[in-house]
């Protein structure tokens, strides 16, 4: 590993890995370069399409089809196996094709962290080094690299030379401010133990792939590539079996339901004919024909099918790649978002906010003074661009310094924290050196009296807590010489006041999180930066007093809510903390949640024993990856289904332990990898086109889950019932998978469907006991119906006998089904415009009424119904129709 060689001297680091500060000839490159492997990090395998079909048959409701269509071809009933497994064929091909179309299109906007990387390379052993521009994977350990403002460090690296070194390792360590680094020799490992508290990116001598030279430049030899890097190595120690999504629990809830009503269904069938009727195996056709009914054969085509096109529209308008189907679901039943505040609500680039003179009031000179020294510094030290600060100072001056002639400049030193610039001053023979740095260190260099300094210092201090970065201004005037000006001459200096900056907004997130909050979501910011500097980019993006905490505050409340409260506050020292975490486990529920009752489980669908609420706050300051990993398990512990978007390595845990991942394009590749949901750009808002894609199509899959079901359960009672009444079978098995055909065909409709605007405005989710409840209420009234058809037809048809007559009842009851069906399709669905719901319905009814007396009908089975049927059948639709409205308005103020 990296720190293997960091933590020793620089002359053992080029030891060990036999180069020197002259770097490597081409043919030890070429040569380590066979042995070490390219530069680049392992992609994960991409699945087969024998392996995807292969997962899609973990469908709980595609592995029940299976196992009823083999049972159908076990007991003869080969039409009713054909269909089944066609069934699964085109649903697993399906989802393979929609899996396979997201990697392509995955891979299409795939990028390198960084093309190139300037290195030493030497022809001959002899020959002078020259500094190339290599692709990065050709790097090799021993390389020697140069480092300037605006790179990518390609590779993890050990100092050699650094002057003024400040690298952003937000990727990292989400922390947004740039850390200073410096070529410092350290005795060997051995000879001084490690500070306990130190993080693993926090070595000094050590720069680490995927961060970015913020200022500053160095001379570095490269230790670790590829796979070996600490870039690689975050993810495999956070990794492990990612838990069962919102998707999954949803499903796998309802099909477990279904699929005991469909083993109690059968065993009742045979028993109650053979009781009472005398009939036995010869029912088994049957039996298997009535758990088909109660199946939702088409759910995983439907499902897949509503998910593949809600995708596909969602590539073509916004960009946004689902690399996973059911994340667009798990999108859409989302009521909590975590994301980062640096480059996400802020574009990690500071901006000017005051300039403030000595006496805390605005004074333009204290800017105009330190875009001078920002202009000179950066001409005089050779610097290639300046660093964020020197370029919001210069954005927000416009031209200034060319009124003055430089002289010399002292560039940024990580240690004293200052720099300087000596240019002409306003007398003629001197020079004025203007300083700017830390508050405190500037203030440590200028004449002033305790109490005023300590004056100054609380100033500071107060913006500091405003959450604005500080920064000091300070000059001097000296006699005019020829002899070069060094840090020894930051004395004596006259304070001219403070700056302060704040992180910009990225364009266009205020607006996304308004319409965030419209569509039920609520935003929780997990950062790694101060607390002070999140709550003001929470009040700039205009969302007020927000509450903020930190992440060990908000976990240690959390563990003492495992704990019962003993044993684990403040003194029990994180280690205790740690051990109680993974002892007790946290839920943790925003306002008015709470970790109680089914629906509120854990991902495995138990909430661990002991655990209360706790309140998470809007903002969670000071994360380290670990702590936002916990926090979104924990907010899915109580019954929230969290999304969380990042874009570096720590944020990798938290991707996978949401229940869906979200990372822009130009996240790291590890990152991407990882989503479930890529977007071509880092926008708020198009995860809110992308939620809003999630809910139609969650919406239509509830609405077909919600009719199916309702129906089929109707139907499968008024079977029983007439199965025990009736000397006959109700409807011969080809009649049942007749009608489910119908039915089936009639519901592809769902797929297309575009629900109504109250089914977008908030999560759309998959519950199975309201489902539950729901299919019990509607199947009910569809069973009365159904009973009621048999009145009909004694009146109808005149008479007690003619119940005797089978083709006259398996057609009648044929239409009544396919009838009532069609009403429930029509009435349940909800929006104003019916669409293809009505079309599909249409049709429906159109086979209820004029297939029985065709020549198909009678090859199932069926004849031809008097009038005096229809119009008594109407009658009792007419019925059904207003009792369905009624329901189905007491069930949505229920759920209001």
């Amino acid at each position: 590993m990296a720190s293997e060689h960091g933590a020793a001297t620089s002359l053992q680091v080029l030891r060990r890995l036999d180069t020197g500060p002259r770097g490597l000839t081409d043919s030890e490159a070429a040569a380590r370069l066979a042995d070490a492997g390219e530069n680049t990090l392992p992609r994960p395998h991409t699945a087969s399409w024998p392996r995807r079909c292969a997962r899609a048959l973990r469908d709980p409701f595609t592995a029940v089809l299976l196992t009823l269509g083999l049972v159908s071809a076990l007991v003869a009933s080969w039409g009713t196996a054909v269909v089944i497994l066609a069934l699964v064929a085109v649903s697993c091909g399906l989802r393979a094709a929609g899996e396979h179309r997201a990697d392509r299109s995955l891979a299409a906007l795939r990028e390198l962290v960084a093309g190139t990387a300037t290195v030493l390379r030497r022809g001959q052993e002899d020959a002078e080094p020259q500094a190339r521009e290599v692709p990065v994977a050709e790097l090799v350990p021993g390389d020697v690299v140069r480092l300037g403002p605006g790179d990518l460090v390609p590779a993890d690296v050990r100092l050699l030379r650094a002057r003024g070194l400040t690298v952003h390792q937000a990727v990292l360590t989400g922390e947004s401010a740039p850390v200073a680094k410096a070529a410092v020799d350290v005795p060997e490992v051995s000879e001084v133990p490690e500070p306990a508290d130190r993080g693993p990116f926090d070595e000094p001598y050590l720069c680490f792939q995927g961060s970015g030279v913020a200022s500053g430049s160095a001379t570095a030899v490269v230790v670790a590539t590829g796979e070996r890097t600490r870039f690689a190595a975050v993810p495999g120690e956070s990794g492990g079996r990612r838990e069962a999504s919102a998707f999954d629990r949803s499903v796998h809830g309802i099909s477990w339901v279904l699929i005991r009503f469909m083993l109690l269904t059968p065993p009742l069938v045979l028993m109650s004919n053979a009781a009472l009727r005398g009939r036995g195996l010869e029912t088994l056709p049957f039996a298997v024909a009535v758990a088909v009914g109660l199946t939702p054969e088409m759910l995983p085509v439907i499902v897949t099918t509503c998910l593949a096109r809600g995708a596909a529209l969602l590539a073509r308008a916004h960009r946004v790649v689902v690399r996973r189907l059911p994340a667009l679901h798990d999108l859409g039943a989302a009521d909590v978002l975590c994301l980062d505040k640096t480059g996400t609500l802020t574009q990690d680039r500071p901006v000017v906010e005051r300039a403030l003179g000595p006496d805390g009031e605005d004074d333009p000179e204290v800017l105009r003074w330190a875009a001078v020294a920002a202009w000179w510094t950066l001409q005089l030290a050779e610097l290639p661009a300046p660093d964020a600060l020197d370029e919001a100072l210069l954005t927000a001056a416009g031209p200034v310094g060319e009124e003055h002639d430089g002289i010399d400049a002292v560039p940024f030193d990580p240690e004293r924290r200052t720099a300087t610039a000596v240019v002409t001053g306003a007398a003629l023979g001197t020079h004025a050196l203007v300083t700017k740095g830390a508050a405190e260190d500037v203030l440590d260099r200028c004449d002033l009296d305790p109490a005023e300094r300590e004056r100054l210092l609380a100033l500071a201090a107060r913006e500091a807590d405003a959450g604005l970065r500080v920064l000091a201004v300070a000059t001097a005037e000296r006699p005019a010489r020829t002899r070069p000006y060094t840090a020894a001459d930051e004395h004596g200096l006259t304070f001219r006041g403070l700056l302060t900056f704040r992180d910009a907004l990225a364009p266009g997130a205020a607006e996304a999180l308004r319409g965030l909050t419209d569509l039920g979501i609520t935003v929780r910011i997990l950062t790694g930066d101060h607390p002070a500097t999140a709550a003001r980019a929470c009040r700039d993006l205009g969302l007020g007093a927000v509450e903020v905490e930190t992440a060990a505050d908000v976990l240690r409340r959390g563990v003492e809510e495992a704990a019962g409260g003993a044993g684990a506050g403040a003194d029990a020292g994180a280690g205790r903390a740690d051990a109680e975490w993974a002892r007790a486990g946290w839920a943790s529920a925003g306002r008015g949640g709470s970790a109680s009752g089914p629906e509120g489980a854990g991902p495995e669908g138990v909430v661990p024993e002991g655990v209360g609420p706790v309140h998470v706050p809007t903002v969670v300051a000071r994360c380290t990856p670990e702590d936002k990993a916990r926090i979104v398990a924990g907010l899915r512990a109580a019954g929230h289904t969290v999304g969380f978007l990042g874009d570096g390595v720590n944020d990798i845990p938290a991707l996978r332990a949401a229940d869906v991942g979200i990372a822009p394009r130009t996240a790291v590749d590890l990152a991407r990898e990882t989503a479930d949901v890529v977007l071509a750009e880092k926008d708020l808002g198009a995860i809110g086109h992308a939620v809003t894609a999630g809910r139609r199509s969650s919406a239509n899959i509830a609405t077909y889950l919600r009719v199916t079901l309702s129906s089929n359960l109707g139907n499968i009672l008024a079977m029983l019932s007439a199965g025990l009444l009736l000397p006959f079978l109700p409807m011969l098995p080809a009649q049942v998978l007749a009608q489910n055909l119908c039915f089936d065909a009639a519901q592809l409709a769902f797929a297309h469907d575009r629900p109504g605007p109250a089914a977008l405005r908030r999560p759309t989710a998959l519950r199975p006991r309201a489902f539950l409840r729901f299919i019990t209420g509607f199947g009910v009234l569809n069973a009365i119906a159904d009973l009621a058809t048999f009145g009909v037809l004694a009146l109808a048809l005149r008479g007690p006998d003619a119940l005797n007559d089978e083709a006259v009842f398996h057609s009648a009851w044929f239409t009544e089904n396919l009838l009532t069906q069609a009403l429930v399709m029509f009435l349940l669905r909800g929006g104003s415009r019916p669409g293809p719901i009505g079309r599909a319905a249409t049709a429906l009814a159109a086979v209820g009424l004029l297939l029985p007396p065709s020549p198909l009908g009678a090859a199932l089975g069926m004849t031809g119904l008097p009038p005096a049927y229809h119009l008594l059948l109407a009658a009792v639709l007419g019925l059904y129709a207003l009792a369905l409205r009624a329901l189905r308005a007491r069930h949505g103020r229920r759920r209001r």
